[in-house]
Protein backbone atom coordinates (compact mmCIF):
# COMPACT_ATOMS: atom_id res chain seq x y z
CA UNK A 1 0.00 0.00 0.00
CA UNK A 2 2.74 2.53 1.28
CA UNK A 3 4.26 2.51 -2.93
CA UNK A 4 0.89 3.79 -4.02
CA UNK A 5 2.29 7.21 -3.47
CA UNK A 6 4.66 7.30 -6.77
CA UNK A 7 1.20 6.20 -9.19
CA UNK A 8 1.74 9.15 -11.70
CA UNK A 9 -0.64 12.24 -12.26
CA UNK A 10 -1.87 12.91 -15.60
CA UNK A 11 -2.47 16.41 -17.21
CA UNK A 12 -6.03 16.50 -17.34
CA UNK A 13 -6.98 16.26 -13.84
CA UNK A 14 -8.30 19.42 -12.69
CA UNK A 15 -5.87 20.53 -9.04
CA UNK A 16 -7.91 22.57 -6.16
CA UNK A 17 -6.39 25.67 -6.42
CA UNK A 18 -5.43 25.82 -2.95
CA UNK A 19 -3.13 22.83 -3.56
CA UNK A 20 -1.30 24.61 -6.15
CA UNK A 21 -0.21 26.79 -3.49
CA UNK A 22 1.07 24.76 -0.94
CA UNK A 23 5.55 23.25 -1.01
CA UNK A 24 5.74 20.41 -3.32
CA UNK A 25 8.58 18.14 -2.92
CA UNK A 26 10.76 16.25 -6.05
CA UNK A 27 9.45 13.76 -8.29
CA UNK A 28 9.01 10.07 -6.89
CA UNK A 29 10.93 6.96 -7.13
CA UNK A 30 10.72 3.48 -7.86
CA UNK A 31 8.21 3.48 -10.37
CA UNK A 32 7.82 0.71 -12.69
CA UNK A 33 6.80 1.34 -16.11
CA UNK A 34 3.29 1.21 -18.09
CA UNK A 35 1.96 1.39 -20.48
CA UNK A 36 -0.48 5.00 -20.80
CA UNK A 37 -4.02 4.06 -20.70
CA UNK A 38 -7.00 5.87 -20.14
CA UNK A 39 -8.65 7.49 -17.54
CA UNK A 40 -7.83 10.83 -15.12
CA UNK A 41 -5.22 10.41 -12.08
CA UNK A 42 -4.42 13.41 -9.67
CA UNK A 43 -1.27 12.82 -7.17
CA UNK A 44 0.33 15.50 -5.19
CA UNK A 45 3.43 15.09 -2.87
CA UNK A 46 3.34 18.19 -0.45
CA UNK A 47 6.09 18.85 1.47
CA UNK A 48 5.37 19.08 5.94
CA UNK A 49 5.02 22.67 7.72
CA UNK A 50 8.50 23.18 9.66
CA UNK A 51 7.39 22.28 13.13
CA UNK A 52 6.42 18.42 11.31
CA UNK A 53 9.86 18.28 8.96
CA UNK A 54 11.63 16.06 11.38
CA UNK A 55 8.51 13.48 11.56
CA UNK A 56 7.26 13.83 8.15
CA UNK A 57 9.31 13.07 4.94
CA UNK A 58 6.00 14.50 2.94
CA UNK A 59 1.85 14.01 2.66
CA UNK A 60 0.64 12.37 -0.57
CA UNK A 61 -2.62 12.02 -2.00
CA UNK A 62 -3.52 10.04 -5.21
CA UNK A 63 -7.12 9.89 -6.83
CA UNK A 64 -8.53 8.22 -9.85
CA UNK A 65 -11.26 7.97 -12.00
CA UNK A 66 -11.43 4.85 -14.55
CA UNK A 67 -14.98 4.58 -15.14
CA UNK A 68 -16.15 2.80 -18.25
CA UNK A 69 -11.99 2.26 -18.87
CA UNK A 70 -10.61 -1.49 -18.19
CA UNK A 71 -8.62 -1.62 -14.37
CA UNK A 72 -4.77 -0.47 -14.41
CA UNK A 73 -2.06 -2.28 -12.79
CA UNK A 74 0.46 0.00 -11.16
CA UNK A 75 3.98 -1.31 -9.51
CA UNK A 76 6.77 0.40 -7.24
CA UNK A 77 9.66 -0.82 -5.33
CA UNK A 78 9.74 0.34 -1.82
CA UNK A 79 11.32 2.62 0.26
CA UNK A 80 12.76 2.26 3.73
CA UNK A 81 9.96 4.06 5.09
CA UNK A 82 6.66 3.51 7.60
CA UNK A 83 3.14 5.11 5.77
CA UNK A 84 0.06 6.35 7.11
CA UNK A 85 -2.31 5.01 4.57
CA UNK A 86 -6.30 6.14 4.90
CA UNK A 87 -8.32 4.67 2.12
CA UNK A 88 -12.40 3.69 2.77
CA UNK A 89 -12.49 5.32 5.72
CA UNK A 90 -9.72 3.45 7.60
CA UNK A 91 -6.43 4.34 8.61
CA UNK A 92 -3.69 1.45 8.55
CA UNK A 93 0.22 1.89 9.49
CA UNK A 94 2.41 0.34 7.26
CA UNK A 95 6.14 -0.38 8.07
CA UNK A 96 8.81 -0.85 5.18
CA UNK A 97 7.85 -3.52 2.68
CA UNK A 98 10.54 -5.77 0.85
CA UNK A 99 8.48 -7.01 -1.37
CA UNK A 100 7.02 -4.74 -4.89
CA UNK A 101 3.70 -3.00 -4.48
CA UNK A 102 1.58 -4.19 -6.75
CA UNK A 103 -2.26 -2.69 -6.85
CA UNK A 104 -5.22 -2.99 -9.30
CA UNK A 105 -7.13 0.10 -9.64
CA UNK A 106 -10.84 0.06 -10.65
CA UNK A 107 -13.68 2.90 -10.78
CA UNK A 108 -13.09 5.70 -8.46
CA UNK A 109 -10.99 6.21 -5.29
CA UNK A 110 -8.92 8.01 -3.56
CA UNK A 111 -6.10 7.65 -0.82
CA UNK A 112 -4.37 9.98 1.65
CA UNK A 113 -0.96 9.27 2.33
CA UNK A 114 1.93 10.02 5.04
CA UNK A 115 5.15 9.20 4.58
CA UNK A 116 7.52 9.16 7.83
CA UNK A 117 11.04 10.48 7.47
CA UNK A 118 12.98 7.56 7.41
CA UNK A 119 14.23 6.65 11.17
CA UNK A 120 11.84 9.67 12.63
CA UNK A 121 9.04 6.96 13.36
CA UNK A 122 10.73 5.02 15.98
CA UNK A 123 9.71 7.81 18.58
CA UNK A 124 6.01 7.35 17.78
CA UNK A 125 6.04 4.01 17.66
CA UNK A 126 7.87 3.67 21.40
CA UNK A 127 9.83 0.01 20.11
CA UNK A 128 11.88 -1.41 17.72
CA UNK A 129 10.24 -0.42 14.07
CA UNK A 130 11.33 -3.83 12.30
CA UNK A 131 8.60 -5.05 14.61
CA UNK A 132 6.50 -3.63 11.83
CA UNK A 133 8.66 -4.71 8.39
CA UNK A 134 6.21 -6.61 6.25
CA UNK A 135 3.29 -5.46 8.40
CA UNK A 136 0.25 -3.48 8.56
CA UNK A 137 -2.00 -3.09 11.22
CA UNK A 138 -5.04 -0.54 11.80
CA UNK A 139 -3.79 2.92 13.25
CA UNK A 140 -5.18 2.29 16.83
CA UNK A 141 -3.60 -0.72 17.06
CA UNK A 142 -0.39 0.11 16.19
CA UNK A 143 -0.17 3.05 18.24
CA UNK A 144 -2.93 3.61 20.74
CA UNK A 145 -4.20 6.70 18.86
CA UNK A 146 -8.36 6.49 17.70
CA UNK A 147 -8.19 7.83 14.11
CA UNK A 148 -11.70 9.11 14.35
CA UNK A 149 -11.35 12.54 14.05
CA UNK A 150 -8.70 12.37 10.94
CA UNK A 151 -10.61 10.11 9.63
CA UNK A 152 -14.12 12.43 9.65
CA UNK A 153 -11.52 15.43 8.84
CA UNK A 154 -10.06 13.91 5.48
CA UNK A 155 -13.61 13.03 4.80
CA UNK A 156 -14.87 16.76 5.19
CA UNK A 157 -12.02 17.68 3.11
CA UNK A 158 -13.25 16.30 0.32
CA UNK A 159 -10.75 17.00 -2.87
CA UNK A 160 -9.27 19.95 -1.31
CA UNK A 161 -5.23 19.05 -0.87
CA UNK A 162 -4.48 21.63 1.39
CA UNK A 163 -7.76 20.85 3.68
CA UNK A 164 -6.63 17.26 3.87
CA UNK A 165 -3.24 18.10 4.85
CA UNK A 166 -4.31 20.64 7.27
CA UNK A 167 -6.40 17.66 9.19
CA UNK A 168 -3.39 15.61 8.66
CA UNK A 169 -0.80 18.18 10.32
CA UNK A 170 -3.74 18.79 13.33
CA UNK A 171 -3.48 14.91 14.03
CA UNK A 172 -0.41 14.74 14.33
CA UNK A 173 0.65 17.63 16.39
CA UNK A 174 -0.19 16.46 19.32
CA UNK A 175 1.78 13.28 18.77
CA UNK A 176 4.79 14.52 17.78
CA UNK A 177 7.42 12.73 19.77
CA UNK A 178 10.46 15.12 21.36
CA UNK A 179 13.34 15.26 18.85
CA UNK A 180 15.98 12.31 18.58
CA UNK A 181 19.45 12.90 17.91
CA UNK A 182 20.01 9.46 16.97
CA UNK A 183 16.69 9.49 14.32
CA UNK A 184 18.27 12.81 12.85
CA UNK A 185 21.34 11.59 12.18
CA UNK A 186 20.18 8.43 10.49
CA UNK A 187 17.66 10.18 9.03
CA UNK A 188 20.26 12.47 7.49
CA UNK A 189 22.49 9.20 6.46
CA UNK A 190 19.43 7.50 4.94
CA UNK A 191 19.45 10.35 2.47
CA UNK A 192 22.58 10.24 1.85
CA UNK A 193 22.61 6.86 0.62
CA UNK A 194 20.05 7.93 -1.67
CA UNK A 195 21.32 10.82 -2.97
CA UNK A 196 25.24 9.75 -3.09
CA UNK A 197 25.42 6.66 -5.85
CA UNK A 198 28.89 5.86 -5.07
CA UNK A 199 27.88 5.38 -1.65
CA UNK A 200 27.43 1.14 -1.81
CA UNK A 201 28.84 -0.77 0.89
CA UNK A 202 27.74 -0.43 4.53
CA UNK A 203 31.26 -0.40 5.54
CA UNK A 204 30.96 3.11 3.90
CA UNK A 205 27.98 3.88 5.43
CA UNK A 206 29.16 2.88 8.84
CA UNK A 207 32.12 5.13 8.45
CA UNK A 208 30.12 7.92 7.62
CA UNK A 209 28.26 7.31 10.58
CA UNK A 210 31.04 7.08 13.04
CA UNK A 211 30.66 3.75 13.75
CA UNK A 212 30.88 -0.18 13.45
CA UNK A 213 28.92 -1.91 10.51
CA UNK A 214 27.41 -4.08 13.66
CA UNK A 215 26.38 -1.20 15.21
CA UNK A 216 24.72 0.48 12.50
CA UNK A 217 22.93 -3.02 11.69
CA UNK A 218 21.47 -2.70 15.17
CA UNK A 219 20.65 0.91 15.16
CA UNK A 220 18.51 0.40 11.45
CA UNK A 221 17.03 -2.27 12.60
CA UNK A 222 15.57 -0.53 15.57
CA UNK A 223 14.84 3.48 13.86
CA UNK A 224 14.34 2.30 10.32
CA UNK A 225 12.98 -0.99 10.10
CA UNK A 226 15.46 -2.82 7.38
CA UNK A 227 19.22 -2.98 7.19
CA UNK A 228 21.59 -0.74 5.86
CA UNK A 229 22.49 -3.37 3.38
CA UNK A 230 18.98 -3.37 1.82
CA UNK A 231 18.68 0.19 1.97
CA UNK A 232 21.56 0.26 -0.14
CA UNK A 233 20.70 -1.89 -2.50
CA UNK A 234 16.84 -0.60 -2.81
CA UNK A 235 17.97 2.66 -3.80
CA UNK A 236 20.77 1.57 -6.66
CA UNK A 237 18.13 -0.73 -8.26
CA UNK A 238 16.27 2.72 -7.98
CA UNK A 239 19.06 4.17 -9.96
CA UNK A 240 18.65 1.20 -12.20
CA UNK A 241 15.53 1.77 -13.31
CA UNK A 242 16.01 5.76 -13.95
CA UNK A 243 18.77 4.93 -16.21
CA UNK A 244 16.93 2.09 -17.36
CA UNK A 245 14.28 4.54 -18.59
CA UNK A 246 16.91 6.97 -19.78
CA UNK A 247 18.64 4.27 -22.17
CA UNK A 248 21.86 3.64 -20.30
CA UNK A 249 22.04 0.14 -19.87
CA UNK A 250 23.47 -0.96 -23.36
CA UNK A 251 26.47 -1.89 -21.10
CA UNK A 252 25.34 -4.63 -18.45
CA UNK A 253 28.17 -5.39 -16.98
CA UNK A 254 29.16 -1.48 -16.54
CA UNK A 255 25.82 -1.12 -15.05
CA UNK A 256 26.16 -3.76 -12.42
CA UNK A 257 29.79 -2.78 -11.32
CA UNK A 258 28.56 1.15 -11.14
CA UNK A 259 25.94 0.09 -9.00
CA UNK A 260 27.99 -2.29 -6.66
CA UNK A 261 27.36 -5.54 -8.09
CA UNK A 262 29.94 -8.13 -7.97
CA UNK A 263 29.36 -9.17 -11.85
CA UNK A 264 26.35 -8.91 -14.06
CA UNK A 265 24.51 -12.05 -13.03
CA UNK A 266 24.20 -10.97 -9.27
CA UNK A 267 22.74 -7.95 -11.11
CA UNK A 268 19.92 -9.42 -13.08
CA UNK A 269 18.96 -12.12 -10.17
CA UNK A 270 18.38 -9.26 -7.63
CA UNK A 271 16.61 -7.05 -10.32
CA UNK A 272 14.57 -10.12 -11.15
CA UNK A 273 13.85 -10.78 -7.41
CA UNK A 274 12.61 -7.74 -6.72
CA UNK A 275 11.00 -6.03 -10.06
CA UNK A 276 9.61 -9.24 -11.33
CA UNK A 277 11.11 -9.59 -14.75
CA UNK A 278 14.85 -9.38 -15.62
CA UNK A 279 15.92 -5.95 -17.08
CA UNK A 280 15.79 -7.27 -20.51
CA UNK A 281 12.65 -8.22 -20.05
CA UNK A 282 11.81 -4.80 -18.31
CA UNK A 283 12.54 -2.45 -20.92
CA UNK A 284 10.58 -4.64 -23.84
CA UNK A 285 7.87 -4.83 -21.75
Amino acid sequence: MPAFEHIRDAPDWKNPPRAARMSTVGPARGILRHRPAPGRFHHARLAPPPALAGLVQHFWIIRWELQGNPPQTRETLPHPNVHLVVEGGQARLYGVQRGRFVRELRGRGGVFGIKFRAGAFRGLLGKPVSTLRDRSLPLEEALGVDPAALLRDLAAAGEDDARQVQAAVRFLEPIRPPPDPVAERIAELVARIERERDLLRVEQAAEAFGTAPRTLQRLFNDYVGIGPKWVIQRYRLHQALERLACGDAADGTRLALELGYFDQAHFIRDFRRLVGRSPGEYLRG
